[in-house]
């Protein structure tokens, strides 16, 4: 269990729109969520042992909600957007910062959260019958229901590439396959080993003095030891006690935060992929895009390309319908993909 944890990996920010039109339900993979952690029931339908719903909130302005586990289930959560919020239970915190994606969170029967969203945010949701959980052959060999309680497991890699496995399925994915990726979910958790030796997380006033060099610095060399002593601490504890506040290896997050400087600069100007490469840090563009691809999945050309494609479609679904406009021609989107990417070629 974590208390009053800082997280403070890098924004992936969530880039729906507020316009975003509502999918037909029969077209989700899963169902969205109205009220959070509250899935929608078949009328008539006999609850079933495990229930899987998305949560998303595309908006920056804060919400607050609230929810109740019932007292035969268990709740899984696990991010697919970095995003920030803080999870609370009356005046206990039990997490306040970044979350990054790939974070699991569990929660036991009959316990309440409250929960603060700072930012956009997209979450699968598990909701676990107890029985789902197998019975323990001796009283050391499971977790117990209070242990697993307001467990915070920081980008989990288990626990993403099953939320990974089941979201990449889409609308294909049955209700069998869902079923047993629910249950691979809670054998992961129930046979989870407690740390031998606990760490402490890096104090919230050492990270703060951490993120705001690496802020101000990012476009220049930093090492383990200027972050180190930055932080006051020595390079192995600082590097321990990092990973245990953020998820994330020192070098990773200043990756990471490159990385997202980057994003800003592919979305808002025609600033040469190389020229943007040495302004966030990087050595060659090469390198930049080797980082840029294994973060976000896709090249940077093709990233600022799909960006762009998706701000067009956005002003023009959100625009209003008046009839001078609609005279006007339009261009296909595989015209403007074209293009894209013969900008992307040309500033290259």
């Amino acid at each position: 269990m974590l208390t009053d944890t800082q997280a403070s990996g890098a924004w992936l920010s969530y880039e729906g729109s507020r316009c975003e039109p509502e999918a037909p339900q029969q077209t989700r993979a899963f169902p969205h969520e109205r009220k959070w952690r509250r899935p929608e029931q078949r009328a008539g339908a006999a609850p079933e042992d495990i229930t899987i719903s998305r949560w998303t909130y595309a908006q920056a302005a804060v919400r607050h909600e609230e929810a109740t586990t019932p007292p035969d289930r268990y709740f899984f959560s696990i991010a697919l957007k970095t995003t920030r919020l803080k999870l609370t239970r009356g005046n206990q915190t039990v997490f306040d910062g970044i979350m990054p994606a790939g974070t699991l969170y569990v929660g036991a029967p009959s316990k309440q959260l409250s929960a603060q969203f700072h930012a956009p945010c997209d979450f699968l949701h598990f909701h676990v019958s107890a029985n789902c959980f197998p019975s323990p052959q001796s009283e050391t060999e499971f977790l117990t229901a209070e242990g697993l309680n307001d467990l915070v497991l920081l980008r989990d890699p288990f626990a993403e590439q099953l939320a990974k496995a089941l979201t990449e399925h889409g609308a294909s994915a049955d209700q069998e396959f869902a079923r047993c990726i629910g249950q691979t979910l809670a054998m992961h958790v129930a046979h989870r080993e407690l740390p031998r030796t606990k760490v402490n997380a890096l104090p919230k006033w050492r990270l703060r003095r951490v993120e705001e060099y690496v802020r101000t610095h990012f476009d220049r060399c930093i090492s383990l030891s200027d972050l180190a002593r930055v932080a006051g601490l020595s390079r192995m504890h600082f590097a321990a006690q990092f990973r245990a506040a953020t998820g994330y290896r020192p070098r990773e997050y200043l990756l990471h935060q490159r990385i997202e400087h980057a994003k800003s600069l592919l979305s808002n100007s025609e600033t040469p992929l190389a020229e943007i490469a040495l302004a966030v840090g990087f050595c060659t563009q090469a390198h930049f895009s080797t980082v840029f691809k294994r973060i976000t999945g896709d090249t940077p050309a093709r990233w600022r390309c799909a960006r762009r494609n998706e701000l067009s479609s956005t002003a023009a679904f959100s625009s209003d319908p008046a009839p001078a406009r609609n005279t006007l021609p339009r261009v296909a989107p595989a015209e403007r993909r074209e293009s894209c990417e013969m900008r992307n070629f040309q500033g290259s």
